[in-house]
């Protein structure tokens, strides 16, 4: 479970049931870790008879989806809760990591040919004439340039600096 208050912390809750002496009484016992700005902090929290079974969860009073967002962007949602199976979400963890590793490795030469010349010719006169901008970019073509120039301007020797006092 994945709970995310108002002042900004992510709280990830695991459960265990005991039973107490009440044998229609149950006490279940949710081992909290919260990533806060300051840090992790673990803590124990105790619920008396929580819905245990799918079909009473599934039960419950359900908000559309459009009140759900206006009540969240109204700020009225103080906490969500998400039920997920341990050990697909551990997956899930897992899938997230190795699609943030492929992510970070990939550059720009893992482009194929095609996706290049997709995006060179995106980037011509020719394409824009469809546009409503066409006519407004031809307008200042003197400062817009009909190729897109392999390196950098030549330096000129002149330095623009400007000094900031506080």
């Amino acid at each position: 479970m994945l709970r995310k208050s108002q002042s900004g912390t992510e709280t990830l809750q695991e459960m265990s049931a005991r039973q107490t002496s009440d044998t229609t009484s149950s006490v279940e016992t949710l081992n909290v870790l919260t990533r806060t700005r300051t840090g992790l902090q673990y803590w124990s929290m105790e619920m008396e008879n929580p819905s245990t079974s799918a079909s009473e969860l599934t039960s419950l009073s359900a908000m559309s989806w459009m009140r759900f967002a206006k009540d969240l962007y109204d700020e009225r949602i103080e906490q969500i809760c998400i039920l997920s199976d341990l050990e697909r979400m551990k997956s899930e963890a897992e899938e997230l990591r190795q699609l943030h590793a492929a992510s970070i490795t990939e550059s720009e030469d893992t482009l194929s040919a095609k996706t290049k010349k997709e995006r060179f010719d995106g980037q011509s006169w020719d394409s824009l004439k469809t546009t409503p901008f066409y006519y407004v970019l031809r307008e200042h073509k003197d400062v817009l340039p009909n190729e897109i120039p392999a390196d950098l301007p030549q330096d000129k020797g002149i330095q623009h600096e400007i000094d900031l006092i506080k």
